[in-house]
């Protein structure tokens, strides 16, 4: 008998309905003066949402892979993928418009499934930076299986530093047991059908505290788990993170892949 798949198995597995969701909404007004946002910006000769596409592409656990991108930028995206991606891989990226915040964006991909009648209780969506290149098959894994599970997850790291928090910005008014904080990185995930009635069922001032979707379960009293992640998952935000980056992708950063 020949040896199966990895396309089998995810699917003996019962590990469809799946869809990968790249937020690639920002303009990265951190990086500086730039001429693209930051996505677009080139680590080891390949823009860094390339990277991470090449991450998403080659895991047969996802259906589909939705990218969100700025309306203005739509066709240079669909450009690069086409550029970039093999075409056999290419053919399950579909990139579709962001909103205006980043909660917004997600609930633009729940939407898209929705019209493509490809939302049910049991959907999936795993969402990721547009500019986290180093996510590794491990963490798409188990935010896959944790989010299955429990209907959401969080990517995070033990907190290596301590936290000093100061409501006033100039006076400390306290510092947390640091064994108990983490630091959140992506991809989170969620049942989509779910995460869409929990946003829904937040009233605008809710909404306004809002720094992430996994906030929107917490407010909810929803449970969210930890995924643990890695210490190289890192954002690429401002212009010293590029040079991280290609320090990581020099020393093999780039084989974490699937």
């Amino acid at each position: 008998m020949m040896e199966e798949t990895k396309q089998e198995i995810y699917e003996n597995k019962g590990c469809q309905n799946v869809y990968g969701v790249v937020l690639a909404g920002g303009v990265g007004a951190r990086m500086g003066n730039v001429e693209k946002p930051k996505q677009f910006m080139e680590v080891g000769g390949k823009p860094v949402l390339i990277l991470v596409l090449e991450k998403f592409a080659v895991c047969p656990g996802f259906d589909k892979v939705l990218v969100l991108s700025p309306k203005q930028w739509i066709r240079y995206t669909q450009d690069l993928i086409r550029k970039y991606i093999p075409a056999q891989e290419a053919g399950r990226i579909i990139v579709i418009e962001g909103g205006e915040t980043r909660n917004e964006t997600i609930m633009n991909a729940i939407r898209y499934l929705e019209q493509e009648q490809l939302l049910d209780d049991d959907t999936v969506i795993v969402t990721h930076d547009s500019v986290r290149p180093f996510v590794t098959h491990r963490i798409l894994e188990e935010n896959i299986q944790a989010a299955r599970q429990f209907g959401a997850c969080d990517t995070v790291i033990p907190a290596t530093d301590t936290i000093v928090q100061s409501t006033s910005h100039h006076i400390i008014s306290d510092i947390p047991d640091r064994s108990v904080m983490y630091q959140g990185q992506t991809p989170q995930s969620f049942k989509a059908r779910k995460l869409k009635q929990v946003y829904e069922s937040l009233s605008s001032q809710e909404k306004e505290i809002l720094t992430d979707a996994c906030k929107i379960f917490v407010i909810k009293g929803e449970e969210v788990r930890l995924v643990q992640g890695e210490v190289y998952n890192i954002k690429i935000t401002y212009p010293y993170d590029l040079k991280v980056a290609e320090s990581l992708i020099d020393s093999g950063g780039r084989k974490q892949s699937c």
